[in-house]
């Protein structure tokens, strides 16, 4: 496998991630009966986005760059916000 198939192959996996974070969030949500985001739903999009951010910069492309870059960090955002209310919490 080349360096292009490799990156591809980068690309499509952070796809799928990003792409499976929304199965998640609705199949959870179908579960409880309400609508629901589980915390994979922040994890997979951490996932996806860096996989996207790094085909991204790869690809030379600002657009996606920044894109991503910005849901990279509210992604990571609501995971420190998760764990610090699981810390407060008795």
């Amino acid at each position: 496998m080349g360096k292009e198939s490799l990156w591809l192959a980068l690309g499509f996996a952070g796809q799928l991630a990003f792409t499976g974070r929304f199965a998640l969030q609705w199949l959870y949500s179908e579960y409880k009966k309400r609508s629901l985001i589980p915390v994979g739903f922040w994890y997979l999009s951490l996932i996806g986005s860096a996989l996207l951010l790094a085909y991204a910069i790869y690809r030379e492309d600002p657009v996606f760059i920044l894109g991503q870059s910005f849901g990279f960090v509210v992604y990571l955002r609501n995971l420190q916000l998760i764990a610090r209310n699981k810390k407060e919490q008795p």
